[in-house]
């Protein structure tokens, strides 16, 4: 099951010969060059590889081979379109009572891998394939089989960026098919995350450092446009050996994929979603601890792999939207089809048009 060997790719490496694997984030201000996927439940995987070499894209075409997609007609969602909806007015509730301001409610898409041999299933396969169908400027791969991680993801997203005592990210709020198509819905949902943004870097860093570069500027992307903005800040202590560790005790999950206020809206998304949301919405991407720098990514656009399934393996994909007293429910679920269209048509292997499978919803696991 684990005759494939470990390996991560990022902005151009190739990463491999793996020399350790922990769940302490304080490894991450340690020595080396480290792959991170961090789930949004919780969980901490960082990875050491020892040979890190540049990694031109054409040397990744081969393998398209490797990979059998899910038929278009297998995917099931956590969440239909009807308890989506009903899910979408329920936030609108607790935005009437005062509760939360905005959160974003999110469904998880299955689907059974045709073939689960690891050389029909290779998630570094995908990976290629991804990038090629739906480039994004924080795409990566980590394939961990025997460590239960095999993750790839076309993430538009910034987390963190740090590059020695200064830290950035790049939140996300608001998506349409054209710039016309976004709202002032949208701008003023990304202007409340840019304020939590600012309040969560604000734990880390230093006392009037924490500064938006850019508000709500309009970023094209394969099939969408989205408003994205700055948030940067100079990191306090920087160089204690617990920068990382801080960075994500004060930052983790990402406000742009939870809500405002934090705290209560995963309280509101723990009562709505019914699955597990894993990498998706977490954090998945590369530290460099001798320098000092590395590039996070929300876990948006993002697959795993599940062998771990009753059924056999299969694979995962989420989508989400945040949610605002001014969302209309279907306006909201059409916006979750929008970001997984062009995605999982690449992953069934269809082409980028395909459209959604949404409308059937899958028992509900916990694995």
């Amino acid at each position: 099951m684990h005759d494939l060997p470990p390996l991560a790719r990022f902005g151009g490496l190739l990463a491999t010969d793996l020399r350790e694997v922990t769940g302490d984030p304080e490894a991450l201000d340690s020595r080396g060059w480290w792959a991170v996927v961090a789930d949004f439940e919780g969980g901490l995987t960082c990875a050491r590889f020892g040979d890190v070499r540049s990694d031109p894209a054409r040397s990744r075409r081969p393998h398209h081979a490797r990979w059998r997609g899910p038929a278009p007609g297998d995917w099931t969602s956590s969440l239909d379109r009807a308890g989506y909806t009903a899910g979408v007015r329920r936030i609108r509730e607790h935005i009437a009572a005062g509760d939360v301001y905005q959160a974003n409610l999110c469904r998880i898409l299955t689907a059974p891998l045709p073939d689960p041999r690891l050389e029909a299933s290779d998630v570094d396969a995908f990976g290629a394939l991804l990038a090629a169908g739906n480039p994004a400027p924080y795409a990566g791969t980590v394939r961990l089989p025997a460590h239960g991680v095999e993750v790839a993801t076309a993430s538009p997203e910034l987390y963190l960026r740090r590059e020695g005592d200064t830290v950035t990210s790049g939140p996300i709020k608001g998506t349409g098919r054209t710039a016309a198509d976004l709202l002032e819905k949208d701008h003023a949902e990304n202007v409340m995350i840019v304020d939590l943004v600012r309040n969560d870097l604000g734990r880390v860093c230093a006392t009037g450092s924490v500064t938006v570069p850019d508000l709500c500027a309009v970023e094209a992307h394969p099939g969408l446009v989205h408003l994205v903005s700055t948030v940067r800040g100079r990191i306090a202590d920087a160089g204690d050996g617990r920068t990382w560790a801080r960075l994500l005790d004060g930052t983790f999950p990402a406000g742009s994929v939870t809500g405002a206020p934090k705290r209560s809206a995963l309280d509101v998304i723990r009562s709505l979603e019914t699955a597990p949301r894993g990498p998706y919405c977490g954090g998945v991407g590369w530290v460099d601890a001798d320098r000092g720098t590395g590039e996070l990514a929300v876990g948006i656009r993002t697959f795993w792999i599940d062998r771990a399934h009753p059924a056999g393996p299969v694979l995962r994909f989420g989508t989400g939207a945040g949610i605002t007293w001014d969302s209309a429910p279907e306006r909201e679920w059409a916006e979750t089809e929008l970001k997984a269209s062009r995605l999982l048509a690449v992953a069934s292997g269809t082409g980028p048009a395909e459209p959604v499978p949404g409308n059937r919803q899958e028992e509900r696991t916990t694995t």
